[in-house]
């Protein structure tokens, strides 16, 4: 059902403006010309791209206007929005449904009723209560007011520490790089990216240092203060780390004080519950974006994950229900990427380690093609984890790490998760092909093919942390072999196999490994059919080499 000239007209009060609530109300005066609109945002811009604000700081994106999405004056002209900026709500009645707001800039209290209310207050970053982290110089990340102290304070800065190993703290580590200032990231936990698996984040990881960035793994700040002009970060491990600025990257919580003071049900992280139709536990109350609790895509259970795509569509969906259209929203399935420096990580749906949390079985194939044809000039490795049921095949996640086209491998990916679809789905997925954009046999029809030959045993796989009491077979060629080898390793190159397998015994199972797996998935196929018990290293020596940087694995020998 569509809104109409016929439609009781409806007072909508949206709480906060950015993805969530900007979508929201651009989405309702569509359905309707006749409702009031009013957008209370607590800042001074109602509608920007808090993705872009790193790129500012470091200079890539060179005017701030170019991160209004909606200026102010557009959503007032052309969506004729009551938008106020500077207003904070501060109290729900929801018995006399109305909103107590309190104007920032003159102090006045005043009312504003409400038909239906939209809270899109978003999450603030984290800021622990450690001694010290009030100082001046110490900053996070939130709108554009906090990116332009960052780009001032960037200018004449000469060494930065960024506490947090996440999205905006790597975005933000590359663009003070960029800025040439020296920079120091501090991770409390042993990967940076920590919703990525180990040894996918690892080689980003190396990454980072391969272009000047210190990374401190497994430490944490303790305290700050003072020094020479400057500040000195004291960490858990009781080194100093000297700056002249400090970002603060360490997560963020949602803003739900509104919602808790008004009897709101929220979970136990703090997100806003919600219904599928952005409903909270009042049916006249909405919520959207960065402060909701919604349901995980894969799983069912609940989950809180700060994204634009889906705050953008929760946004979009609030305003439906208001006007009568039958539209859900389907959950988040994590679908997100990052650049660091020129690298891309890109994931969707779960990690492995989300699987073994939530004692969902799972199995796990790696591959490492290029991403687009090898004989075309310019070709960029990627190395791509697919984890899928092993009862059906049904996908249930995928990283991705490389140059370019990580994100569209993963958004293909992504795509196939909604629709609940297999492996196998992957095998026959007909996807664009010319040599300057893919291959005939795309990364994702590639590790749909190795996935499917695991369920139907033509390739059975091992991991490197699964390899205890095998003969591990390298059938690299005698220089690869001794440019650094898994320990023990026996070395028969495959174009040799078939003439002397014979030395390998029958009666020990036989893990066959080469440098990305092709080669390993050979010789399984060709060991298996003459009778041996053979497994393939999957994703060979270039992922076992990712799990040691990650956690330190088998270990490799080398002249």
């Amino acid at each position: 059902m569509s809104a109409s000239s016929t439609d009781p007209v409806k007072k909508i009060v949206i709480v906060g403006g950015v993805a969530g609530g900007a979508s929201a109300a651009a989405r309702a005066r569509r359905l309707s010309e006749a409702s009031e609109i009013v957008v209370l945002e607590r800042g001074n811009d109602p509608s920007f791209a808090n993705c872009g604000m790193p790129y500012y700081v470091g200079g890539q994106i060179a005017t701030r206007d170019k991160l209004l999405v909606s200026p102010i004056e557009r959503l007032q002209q052309r969506y004729r929005l009551d938008v106020r900026v500077r207003q904070s709500v501060e109290k729900i009645d929801r018995e006399k449904k109305q909103v107590e707001v309190r104007d920032l800039t003159t102090g006045k209290v005043y009312t504003e009723s409400y038909d239906k209310l939209i809270l899109a207050p978003g999450a603030a970053p984290l800021r622990p209560p450690l001694p010290g982290i009030d100082l001046p110089g110490i900053y996070t990340l939130r709108n554009l007011d906090d990116a332009d102290r960052l780009l001032a304070a960037a200018h004449g800065a000469k060494q930065a520490v960024i506490i947090g190993g996440g999205f905006i703290g790597l975005e933000m580590a590359e663009n003070l790089v960029h800025r040439g200032i020296k920079t120091t990231v501090v991770e409390r936990n042993t990967q940076i990216l920590t919703p990525w698996d180990a040894e996918m984040a690892a080689p980003v990881a190396e990454h980072l240092k391969s272009k000047g960035v210190e990374l401190i793994l497994g430490d944490s700040a303790e305290s700050f203060a003072e020094s020479g002009g400057g500040l000195v970060v004291r960490l858990g491990s009781g080194a100093d780390l000297p700056a002249d600025m400090v970002v603060l990257s360490i997560g963020v919580k949602p803003e739900n004080q509104l919602a808790v003071d008004a009897g709101l049900e929220v979970g136990p992280r703090g997100g806003i519950k919600v219904a599928p139709t952005m409903q909270t536990t009042d049916p006249d109350i909405y919520a959207v974006g960065d402060a909701v609790e919604t349901t995980d895509a894969i799983t069912g259970e609940p989950t809180q994950i700060p994204l634009a795509g889906p705050a953008n569509r929760q946004g979009r969906i609030a305003a439906d229900h208001i006007f009568g259209r039958d539209s859900t929203y389907r959950g988040t399935q994590g679908t997100a990427v990052v650049g660091v420096f020129d690298m891309t990580a890109a994931m969707t749906g779960l990690s492995e380690k989300a699987c073994e949390r939530l004692a969902i079985p799972c199995e796990k194939v790696y591959i490492h093609p290029a991403h687009h044809a090898g004989y075309y000039p310019g070709a960029q490795g990627m190395t791509l984890k697919l984890l899928f049921s092993p009862r059906d095949g049904r996908v249930l996640g995928a990283q991705a790490i490389g140059g370019d086209g990580v994100d569209k491998r993963i958004d293909v990916i992504a795509m196939a998760i909604q629709g609940k679809m297999t492996v196998y789905d992957l095998e026959e997925a007909e996807l664009c092909y010319a040599p300057q954009y893919g291959s005939a046999k795309d990364p994702v029809n590639m590790a749909g093919f190795a996935a499917a030959g695991v369920l139907r045993g033509d390739q059975p796989v091992l991991h490197c942390h699964a390899a205890d009491n095998c003969l591990v077979l390298d059938v690299r060629t005698p220089g690869e072999h001794a440019a650094g080898a898994i320990d023990g390793a026996v070395n028969i190159p495959l174009e040799e196999l078939r003439e002397r397998h014979g030395e390998l015994p029958k009666d020990q199972k036989i893990l066959a490994y080469c440098k990305v797996g092709q080669r390993g998935y050979m010789a399984t196929r060709l060991l298996n059919q003459l009778g041996y018990e053979t497994a393939n290293l999957s994703g060979g020596m270039t992922t076992h080499e990712h799990r040691q940087q990650a956690v330190g694995s088998l270990p490799v020998s080398a002249p």
